[in-house]
C-alpha cells in the first residue's frame, strides 16, 4: 500500500477551505464571517487556516481568484480580433457580468472594503491581480496604437482608468447599472478623446 500523498491532501484542504469561505458568503454578510465558521464548514482545524492565512480576507481573496479563474497560472491577454472597440466591448460586457453575478458580487465588495484598509492585502492585491490585468489592458491599446487606431502618445495608464474606472465606481457606489447602453456609451466617449488627432493621420 502506497502512502498517503500529502501534497496532495493539502491541495485538498486548501480547496475545501476556499469552497467553504465561498458557500458561506452565500448565507451570511462578511462582517458575520468567521475563520471559526469557515473550519468548521471546510471539515479542517482553524490551526490550518491560520497556517496558510493571515486573517480571513486573505481567504477571501484567495477563494476569489479561484472562483474568478484569475489564478489559473496563464498571464491574462485581452482579446486582439484587429477591432479595438469590439474587443473592449467584449471585455467590458464580461467585467460587468461578472461583477453583477450573484455568487461574486458581495464577495467582491467585501474584498474592495477590505483592500482599502488592509495594507499588505493592498500589495498581495496589487501583485497577483491588478498588475497583471492593468498589464493586460495596457498591451491590448498599445496594439492599438501600433496600428493607428489610438494615439501615438497617448499615456496608456491614464487610458486604462479612462475605460475600466467608471464601471468599478459606478458598482462600488451602486449608481446605476452597468448595461449595454451604458458600457456603450462610456466606450465611445472614452475612445473618441483617445483616437489619433488629424495632424497624425
Amino acid at each position: 500500500m502506497s502512502n498517503p500523498d500529502p501534497t496532495r491532501r493539502n491541495e485538498s484542504s486548501r480547496r475545501a477551505v476556499l469552497t467553504a469561505t465561498l458557500d458561506l458568503l452565500q448565507e451570511v454578510p462578511y462582517t458575520r464571517l468567521s475563520i471559526e465558521g469557515i473550519a468548521t464548514r471546510a471539515g479542517v482545524g482553524k490551526q490550518t487556516i491560520y497556517r496558510w492565512w493571515p486573517s480571513k480576507a486573505a481567504v477571501l481573496f484567495d477563494a476569489f481568484l479561484i472562483l474568478s479563474e484569475a489564478d489559473a497560472g496563464e498571464p491574462p491577454e485581452l482579446p486582439d480580433t484587429g477591432d479595438l472597440r469590439a474587443d473592449l466591448m467584449l471585455v467590458l460586457r464580461a467585467t460587468a457580468a461578472e461583477l453583477d453575478s450573484p455568487q461574486l458580487a458581495e464577495p467582491m465588495r467585501a474584498l474592495a472594503t477590505e483592500v482599502a484598509h488592509d495594507a499588505g492585502l493592498a500589495r498581495s492585491y496589487h501583485e497577483r491581480l491588478d498588475a497583471p490585468l492593468r498589464e493586460a489592458k495596457r498591451r491590448r491599446l498599445r496594439s492599438a496604437q501600433a496600428t493607428g487606431e489610438l494615439a501615438a502618445d497617448l499615456d496608456l495608464d491614464v487610458a486604462v482608468d479612462i475605460i475600466w474606472g467608471p464601471v468599478l465606481n459606478r458598482w462600488l457606489q451602486r449608481g446605476g447599472p452597468l448595461d449595454e447602453a451604458y458600457l456603450e456609451a462610456l466606450l465611445d466617449t472614452a475612445l473618441k478623446g483617445m483616437q489619433p488627432r488629424r495632424h497624425e493621420l
